[in-house]
């Protein structure tokens, strides 16, 4: 991480700067452990394939071969020592040195220098995953911010059927990625408001963005920067102070959630109507009880009013405009309207993400 940051600095960024693919990773202790398993059943093979067959060695002083003599030929042979002093002199010895022995042989040299291998193409990779995970990253959701907001814009993202793949976070803070990838998410570490980093989360093939920044100005300049480099992709952005509200509306954002209000809102709310406040939070609350829908209607339901339906009906998206369900201009629904219904949560069914 040191030499990404480094790397920034000193303008040398490339595509694959502060990219983390969330992937299985073995503890180091763990992989030598099991290394070194593995060359210790090597060696109790060969050791046991030349006591097996030791009339057919020989010992330079003409003793016959023991099992501590077999564990000692083991041993020089398979680390490519061979002092001489013990040799295989019959055809059948030198056709199982051949055909069994020397395969050990390359097995245990490779279980042997393996974590200095590893560690040499790791990063290598770790550069294969990330050109692979470019290539095929599309039409996936960028959340900008992994605070509060930013999980649990995600863990609304999941319930509504969103899978981790599709969902891409960008953070100036490593732990916060670290934890991200924890969760088997993909991050960038950097300046959501810089066009590098954007980039590198491919936020022209983007689905939607969604800005969670912890303060207004950062949230105009990252709405900004996305809608610079994809001018018709979706952006929901959040904002402390409803004052700044049109100024991320004027900045490109189409959905401006304004936090403070609305909590505050809600804290008054539920002083006289604590159902409703309940209502409400499982409304926002995707995966359970009661649950928003946004959809187009269906061949079935064109020429029906809202109230005919078996949904529960809240608006009625026409021509660009929405009205609210009673609303007189509605009359029956047409091809191409969209709606935002209520319905309940069918349990073990993810919610469809919105076609856009």
């Amino acid at each position: 991480m040191v030499r990404a940051v480094d790397e920034e600095r000193n303008g040398l960024e490339t595509e694959h700067t502060g990219v983390r693919i969330a992937h299985v990773e073995h503890s180091p202790v763990r992989q030598v452990w099991r290394r070194v398993l593995i060359a210790a059943i090597v060696l109790v093979v060969v050791v046991l394939i030349v006591y097996l067959d030791r009339d057919g060695y020989a010992d330079s002083r003409g003793d016959e071969i023991s099992l501590l003599d077999a564990t000692y030929y083991a041993t020089v042979t398979l680390s490519t020592t061979g002092y001489g002093d013990i040799t295989p002199v019959t055809p059948g010895a030198r056709l199982i040195n051949i055909l069994l022995i020397t395969p050990l042989r390359i097995m245990f040299l490779i279980v042997l220098i393996g974590t200095t291998l590893e560690a040499l193409t790791a990063r290598s990779r770790e550069e294969f995953r990330i050109r692979r995970w470019r290539s095929r990253v599309r039409q996936h959701v960028i959340v900008c911010g992994y605070g509060t907001k930013g999980r649990s814009a995600i863990r609304s993202l999941q319930a509504s059927g969103t899978p981790l793949e599709k969902i891409v976070v960008v953070d100036p803070e490593p732990r916060a990625i670290d934890e991200a990838n924890a969760m088997g998410l993909t991050g960038i570490v950097g300046d959501a408001g810089r066009t590098e980093v954007l980039r590198r989360a491919a936020v022209e093939r983007a689905r939607s963005v969604i800005v969670a920044a912890n303060r207004d100005d950062a949230s105009v300049l990252i709405t900004l920067t996305v809608r610079q480099l994809n001018p018709s992709v979706p952006i929901t952005t959040s904002v402390r102070e409803e004052e700044n509200a049109n100024l991320l509306r004027q900045s490109g954002a189409d959905t401006v959630i304004t936090t403070s209000a609305t909590s505050g809102r809600l804290l008054g709310l539920s002083t006289d109507a604590p159902r409703v406040v309940a209502v409400v939070e499982d409304l926002v609350t995707g995966g359970q009880g009661l649950d928003l829908h946004q959809r187009t209607v269906t061949a079935d339901e064109v020429g029906l009013g809202p109230r005919q339906l078996r949904d529960i009906v809240l608006s009625v998206t026409r021509g660009g405009r929405t009205l609210r369900f009673d609303d007189s201009l509605i009359g029956t629904l047409q091809p191409e309207d969209v709606l935002v219904v209520v319905k309940a949560h069918e349990p073990g069914k993810p919610m469809r993400p919105p076609t856009q």
